[in-house]
């Protein structure tokens, strides 16, 4: 396994995170604000913490899975930790501008 600089590393899950999507919501993930934090060490272990739009998301156990297993997919990670947290809560200012275009909130 090679291992990139630790800041590298981090736009490459952020990369990927842009491929996974809330599926009642036409914008990925990272995009909606759902990320909240994205952070690597030296030995290539990738731990995450994320929220949902609600405690009630019909996609509360799916989508976590669907972060850890497509940033697995990255060569250089070793190990993934996926951590879902209800606070700050989320809202619709935690998307960005992008975001909010596309949902026509802007």
């Amino acid at each position: 396994m090679t291992t990139l600089p630790i800041m590298d590393l981090e736009q490459s899950v952020i990369k990927m995170l842009h491929t996974c999507y809330d599926p009642e919501i036409p914008v990925d993930i990272f995009e909606l604000g759902l990320i909240y934090e994205v952070n690597a060490n030296a030995e290539n272990d990738v731990e995450i913490k994320m929220t949902l739009t609600s405690p009630m998301c019909p996609s509360a156990q799916a989508l976590p899975l669907e972060v850890k297993e497509k940033v697995k997919l990255i060569p250089e990670v070793r190990n993934v930790d996926v951590e879902v947290v209800w606070t700050p809560t989320w809202d619709q200012n935690m998307m960005s501008d992008a975001a909010k275009l596309k949902l026509g909130f802007l």
